[in-house]
C-alpha cells in the first residue's frame, strides 16, 4: 500500500485539542437542546419527530469532525463522545437531583383514569398519540388505563385499571362455564340414580 495513502488516512487535519473540543460542545448542545425540546423528541411518537432525530445526527456531523476526514480524526471524535457520555452517565448515576435537572421529571398523563389535558398539551402529546401508545402496550382504549406516565426518557408507562372490562367479561364467561359444568354434573347424577 502506498505510504501517501496511509498518511492521508491517518494524519489529523486539525489539532488534536480541536478534535476533542468539537464533540464536547456538540454533545452539550444536544443534551440541552433535547432537554428543552421535551421528552416527546425521545419518545419518537410520530414520523416528524423521527425525521428530526435522524437528520439531527447528519446536521451536527460536520460540527464534530470539521474539515478533517481522516480515520484518526473520526476515531478521536467518536472516542471523545463515548468517553464523555460514560463520564456524564457515571456522574448522574449517584446524583438523582442532578439527573432530574438534566433529564427532567416524569409527567402524569392519566391519573385515576382521568386524562390530564394540561400535561398532554405541555408535552405536545395528542389523545390519538396516547391512544396509539396504549394500543402498542396491549390496552384496548384509554378507558382501560388507570395511570399513564411519560417517563423522563420519553417512554410512556401504562398501568391498567384493575380489573379491565375484558378481564371482567372473561371472568363472567368462566363463571358461567363453571355453573354449566355443575348443572351438567347434577343432571348426569340425577339420571344415573333414576335408572
Amino acid at each position: 500500500m502506498d505510504s501517501k495513502i496511509l498518511v492521508d488516512m491517518f494524519r489529523l487535519g486539525q489539532p488534536l485539542a480541536e478534535k476533542i473540543i468539537r464533540p464536547i460542545l456538540v454533545y452539550g448542545f444536544l443534551v440541552i437542546g433535547l432537554r428543552l425540546a421535551g421528552k416527546r423528541e425521545l419518545a419518537q411518537l410520530n414520523p416528524f419527530d423521527l425525521v428530526v432525530l435522524l437528520t439531527l445526527s447528519n446536521t451536527v456531523q460536520n460540527a464534530i469532525i470539521g474539515d478533517d476526514n481522516s480515520v484518526t480524526g473520526g476515531v478521536v471524535g467518536a472516542a471523545t463522545l463515548l468517553l464523555l457520555n460514560y463520564v456524564v452517565v457515571r456522574l448522574l448515576y449517584g446524583h438523582s437531583h442532578l439527573q432530574e435537572i438534566v433529564t427532567g421529571r416524569s409527567d402524569i398523563l392519566i391519573e385515576s383514569g382521568k386524562l390530564h389535558h394540561a400535561n398532554c398539551r405541555r408535552e405536545l402529546i395528542s389523545v390519538a398519540e396516547l391512544q396509539a401508545a396504549a394500543h402498542r402496550q396491549g390496552l384496548g382504549t384509554l378507558d382501560d388505563v388507570e395511570t399513564a406516565i411519560l417517563e423522563s426518557g420519553g417512554a410512556i408507562t401504562f398501568i391498567a385499571k384493575t380489573p379491565t372490562q375484558d378481564s371482567l367479561r372473561h371472568d363472567e364467561v368462566l363463571g358461567r362455564l363453571d355453573q354449566m359444568a355443575k348443572d351438567i354434573a347434577v343432571i348426569k347424577a340425577a339420571g344415573a340414580t333414576g335408572r
